[in-house]
């Protein structure tokens, strides 16, 4: 057989909830109805064409920026440049039987022994549902047991964050004092920047080392709440393949750093999927669904833990409200059930 090659052969392989039933609930309120290659060193050419791999990725996306055909078919016949990876299930983190308490009661009931510690957990649900309140509050009662946390925001200042957390009595300048809680404001030009060069360290163009985001200096978090992964995909319109490369990396980061994490998403009110992707629900760990259902003329606040991965949690949704000065109650006894539609 000839081993002679004209080119290399384009690579053609290709990559490869709840319906929660009625229960009869004896001596209570009637039920709420509610309808991610290590790539080889180019060893021959170290200097970094910036332009070029820019062209070259994008050409990859199919996108209309590039000018040049040649780049198209460079990144559809270079093996050693892989732009939309096998996203792999993500391995629980080792910690020991680790488990981190929110104190928030109702809560902690439904999760049992805790959120396992480096977990990543997707708080999600519609507008208004409280997933922010929960988040916040989680935040200052970690803070309050001595932890850092960081708060990652695309959407809301820092001020407005900490007004938020005074309106509920949470003290964010004594542990911005005390250096136990840090807020970073995200711009979504500065996360493409860092996916470019992610980008092109995959294809081994950059030999320096990337993060998917930057953390504040000599600052390492213990917890960190991402607000949100809907804000972060709208940065990627038309460039989902690029999305799930970051967001890949994001999680692996988070893992490296063994940081307990909650990153927010906006789905529908009674939602099917619980990411904008789909990618997101399946790296993490955890997954928490707020609802928020219109009944007649209120609307009815409920939470669920859907998923809490390697532990063991109670598998029902039940109700929650939100009281100013306090934060978010949860009734575990209370049973709510979700109409799926």
């Amino acid at each position: 057989m000839s081993t002679k090659k004209k080119g290399l052969k384009k690579d053609n392989s290709k990559h490869k909830h709840v319906n929660l039933s009625k229960r009869k609930v004896e001596n209570k309120p009637k039920p709420i109805i509610i309808n991610e290659k290590t790539t080889k060193i180019n060893k021959e050419n170290k200097q970094f064409n910036f332009q070029k791999i820019i062209k070259v990725m994008r050409a990859a996306l199919n996108s209309d920026t590039s000018e040049d055909p040649k780049d198209k078919k460079e990144i559809l016949t270079n093996p050693q440049i892989d732009v939309n990876p096998i996203i792999k299930n993500r391995k629980m983190p080792e910690t020991g039987n680790i488990f981190n308490k929110t104190l928030i009661p109702g809560l902690d009931s439904l999760l049992v022994e805790g959120i396992p510690k480096g977990a990543a957990v997707i708080v999600c649900g519609g507008t208004g549902s409280g997933k922010t309140i929960l988040n916040l509050q989680i935040m200052a009662n970690a803070c309050m047991q001595g932890k850092k946390c960081l708060y990652l925001t695309l959407e809301e200042s820092e001020l407005r964050l900490i007004s938020h957390m005074n309106d509920f009595g949470w003290d964010a300048k004594r542990y911005i004092r005390e250096e136990k809680l840090a807020f970073l404001r995200l711009n979504p030009f500065d996360i493409m920047r860092s996916v470019d060069a992610l980008l092109a360290k995959e294809k081994g163009e950059l030999l320096i080392d990337i993060k998917p985001v930057i953390l504040p200096k000599d600052y390492t978090p213990e917890f960190i709440f991402v607000d949100s992964l809907t804000a972060i995909s709208a940065a990627f319109i038309g460039r989902k393949d690029t999305y799930r490369v970051y967001i890949e990396k994001l999680f692996r980061y988070f893992e490296e750093i063994g940081a307990t994490t909650f990153l927010i998403t906006e789905t529908a009110q009674i939602p099917k999927q619980f990411s904008p992707t789909g990618t997101e629900e399946f790296l993490a760990d955890g997954v928490i669904i707020l609802y928020s259902i219109q009944r007649q003329n209120i609307r009815e606040r409920a939470i669920e833990v859907l998923k809490m991965r390697g532990v063991a949690h109670q598998r029902k949704v039940v109700a929650m409200r939100i009281v100013k000065g306090v934060g978010v109650e949860i009734f575990p006894d209370q049973e709510v059930f979700v109409k799926e539609i």
